[in-house]
């Protein structure tokens, strides 16, 4: 049988001070000091509000970053004549010392300079990074019929796992050059803009948001925006082809982007294997640029968002710590926390609330009494007449019913109230 639950006790948090004793002509300066630091604090926490919101909103969009992507190139051989010393007897049933060559393709993100240890994510594998990858081999297919053309598109399931780098190996013994053709999988997806509108805007390469984007720029720093209509768009010389014509609507704005929209240019590698002589010792390594999510930043911003136990103890250590630069008194030699602040507050406010009391009773004692009567029975009444019917509180109800003039104490009270009348009678 599990035993009660101890109350959970309220933590006091309001430290806002009566205004009788702030409007004091004694305490005018300190009042005066401490509303300003008050009035500092909800400065300071409509501002924390304000951002988290915003980090909120960001988090939505998820933000991305450009970052490095190194390719490596290399290739090794086997069963050549100048590995066996010329003297190779090849075995075609096995395949050993048939002259061979093995491509090695192999792609790893570079880290961003000055990053924190704690914000370092997992290594992307290099199949996640491309959409597509072709590898063209310049060989006379009379000779080698086993296929010039090797093309790998990434397809999810686990017949395609996910993989750090591509391998092809084919026989033959004469040099061969090799063409990479790679679709990298940008994030946001990357369009090529193409035409007047890649002039006008200065850009080569965009997603489709942000060159719509780029464009609306460019019209509110040329002053475009017509001041009567908002919804009309003017045309300067350089936009009035694009537009073709003297105007258009804002909602036209996408459409009039997506006809100079194009999709990317891929990436071009050459290699060229010579299997008669040594593979070089190190590969061959091409750096390109890659559009993807930035996942250290949005953790970071799901954390500040996020509250845990660590960060609110964190909070409330820098709370106090504050509170200890602005709230020390040398008198006592002591420094005030901020829910000791707001407990002395409260003991004002209750301190106050005494002192009126008090005050009003000390004045007139039975016109006190009097009117705290009628308030406590005001209050009773609005208890007890919660639910009445036709605006009768409960006690008329009651007066309806016999059992009501059944109790034990009305035969007494009607002895009284009777007795009271044939006295009051007496005497006139």
């Amino acid at each position: 049988m599990e035993g009660p639950k101890a109350a959970k006790k309220r933590k006091i948090t309001d430290k806002t001070i009566p205004n009788v004793i702030l409007q004091n002509p004694d305490f005018a300066q300190d009042s005066r000091m401490y509303q300003d630091l008050l009035e500092m604090e909800r400065k300071l926490d409509w501002t924390m509000m304000r951002k988290r919101s915003e980090i909120q909103d960001a988090l939505t969009r998820n933000p991305s970053t450009t970052r490095t992507l190194r390719l490596f190139l290399s290739h090794t051989v086997s069963g050549q004549l100048w590995q066996g010393g010329g003297d190779i007897t090849a075995n075609f049933e096995t395949g050993e010392g048939i002259p061979a060559w093995q491509f090695r393709i192999e792609g790893r993100l570079l880290e961003p300079p000055n990053q924190r240890t704690r914000d370092k994510t997992p290594q992307r594998k290099f199949s996640t990074m491309i959409k597509r990858m072709i590898i063209e081999l310049d060989r006379d297919p009379s000779l080698y019929p086993e296929g010039n053309i090797v093309e790998w598109p990434r397809a999810p399931g686990h017949h395609n796992p996910v993989l750090d780098g591509f391998t092809v190996r084919r026989t033959g013994d004469a040099p061969t050059k090799l063409r990479v053709i790679l679709y990298l999988d940008h994030y946001p997806e990357q369009l090529k803009v193409v035409g007047e509108l890649s002039n006008i805007l200065g850009i080569k390469s965009e997603s489709r948001i942000g060159a719509i984007q780029a464009l609306w720029n460019y019209i509110k720093v040329n002053n475009l925006q017509d001041k009567s209509d908002r919804r009309l768009i003017r045309a300067d010389d350089r936009l009035r082809p694009i537009f073709g014509g003297e105007h258009v609507f804002f909602q036209q704005l996408p459409e009039l982007v997506n006809r100079f929209l194009a999709q990317p240019e891929p990436i071009l590698l050459h290699y060229t294997i010579n299997p008669a002589i040594q593979p070089p010792e190190r590969p061959q390594a091409w750096d390109v640029e890659i559009k993807m999510e930035d996942l250290s930043l949005k953790n970071r911003m799901a954390a500040m968002v996020v509250q845990t136990k660590e960060s609110t103890q964190t909070l409330t250590k820098m709370d106090d710590e504050v509170c200890n630069d602005l709230f020390c008194l040398p008198a006592l030699d002591s420094c005030l926390t901020y829910a000791e602040i707001a407990l002395l507050a409260q003991s004002l406010h209750n301190s106050h609330l005494k002192k009126t009391f008090l005050e009003s009773f000390a004045r007139d004692p039975a016109k006190f009494i009097q009117t705290w009567l009628e308030s406590q029975s005001r209050d009773l009444e609005s208890v007890l007449g919660s639910g009445p019917s036709e605006g009768m509180t409960v006690r008329q109800e009651e007066l309806k019913r016999s059992e009501f003039f059944r109790l034990p104490w009305v035969e007494e009270a009607v002895s009284i109230q009777e007795g009271m009348r044939l006295a009051a009678k007496g005497m006139q």
